[in-house]
């Protein structure tokens, strides 16, 4: 999955906080909803806006993000 395609970073919106593109819904977001319990189909229905692809994305983003602190020594 290419989350760049469906993930944006922007300054001007929620201070450039990584977001799903065409929405102010930030892959924190998303994440914090899923660590409370929310399954993909609870997030969707509760955000009709958000595709089951968009919330993977957020997945593939977090996952990325971890690989690359691991690789330059930051965690």
């Amino acid at each position: 999955m290419n989350y760049k395609e469906l993930i944006s970073i922007d300054p001007a919106v929620r201070s450039g906080k990584p977001c799903l593109k065409g929405t102010r819904i930030t892959v924190s977001d998303v994440l914090e909803y899923m660590a409370s319990g929310m399954n993909m189909q609870e997030i969707c229905r509760d955000f009709p806006e958000l595709s089951e692809e968009q919330v993977r994305s957020c997945l593939a983003f977090a996952a990325s993000r971890e690989r690359m602190l691991h690789q330059t020594g930051l965690l």
